[in-house]
């Protein structure tokens, strides 16, 4: 499937079909931690990049073919880049609420809340998960490397717009990178914009896969733990420090593991615990999969990632 990913096992939705509405990396952000790689279309205009059709008859396709071998928890709306600059998102989440009785979830950069049109579209999901990594300007401006036309007041108010209106679940997710966005004056920021926001609950994550920019460094545990208590309302670690004890695995596909590998680098452990699957036929798949020249192998701070070619 092209647009279609999954499903995985993701920490905070449970089991997720993922649907990738821009496959190429079209974004308005080129953020130094991110695992894709860098900005192919840097823009902020905002249209239908990929053919809404044809996403709608693959989540169709999808849904004819049942889903007796591994029933989904939610649909979870992302992208390569940023999901919201797709014109037809409204429509595709629509379309899923008149198909499927599942929750519609919303991965965000959140840089497109300050139009009226955007928040209208989203308020038709059950969960949407914006980031807000910066409330500082130049933290913002290194954290996220935005195009000139993202304005960090902008994406604040409209957060804060959004949150007064959506009926449904907003987790709002912070990222943070050693010594870029991490400062007592960031985190501060950070507080006065979450009070005014108010999200449901707030999601502080740090740089985990291989990112970017190599100084994007990762904060410890205990640093996250730290700032988490001065943060307000609900506030949760999602970084996975830890590795969740995993039932019933399975034997890993090579389609399926192909498709995760073309989003993302992953560890071994990383695709077993997203796919369930298990550590003996997962470890002879990449084997294969290496020396067949589909993905290819990389280093970073003591793990090995795997990732298709088109990505490494």
């Amino acid at each position: 499937m092209k647009y279609l990913f999954g499903p995985v096992n993701s920490r905070r939705l449970g089991l997720s079909l993922g649907i990738d509405l821009l496959p190429p990396k079209i974004c308005n952000f080129n953020c130094i931690y991110c695992e894709v790689g860098p900005t192919t279309t840097f823009t902020c205009e905002r249209k239908e990049y990929t053919p809404n059709a044809d996403i709608i008859a693959e989540i169709d396709a999808f849904l004819a073919a049942g889903q007796q071998a591994r029933p989904i928890d939610v649909f979870t709306i992302t992208a390569s880049g940023e999901p919201t600059l797709h014109s037809g998102l409204g429509q595709v989440i629509n379309h899923l609420k008149a198909v499927t009785a599942k929750p519609v979830a919303v991965l965000t950069n959140g840089s497109l809340f300050f139009r009226a049109d955007v928040r209208q579209e989203l308020q038709q999901a059950d969960i949407v998960i914006p980031s807000l990594d910066a409330a500082r300007e130049e933290s913002f401006r290194r954290i996220n490397r935005p195009a000139q036309c993202a304005n960090l007041e902008e994406i604040i108010t409209g957060l804060r717009l959004f949150a007064g209106n959506f009926r449904g679940e907003l987790w709002l997710e912070i990222l943070l990178a050693k010594d870029i966005n991490d400062s007592p004056e960031d985190v501060a920021a950070l507080r006065q914009a979450l009070d005014d926001i108010r999200p449901a609950r707030v999601q502080l994550n740090t740089v985990a896969r291989p990112p970017l920019e190599k100084y994007a460094r990762p904060l410890t545990e205990k640093e996250l733990t730290e700032i988490s208590r001065l943060l307000p309302g609900t506030v949760e670690i999602i970084a996975g420090f830890r590795t969740r004890k995993r039932e019933n695995t399975r034997s890993a596909q090579k389609t399926e593991l192909l498709e995760m590998l073309q989003r993302r680098p992953c560890t071994e452990s990383d695709i077993c615990e997203a796919l369930n699957l298990d550590g003996q036929s997962t470890a002879r798949l990449l084997r294969e999969l290496t020396e067949n020249g589909d993905i290819a192998q990389s280093a970073h701070r003591g793990k090995i990632y795997y990732q298709t070619l088109q990505t490494a």
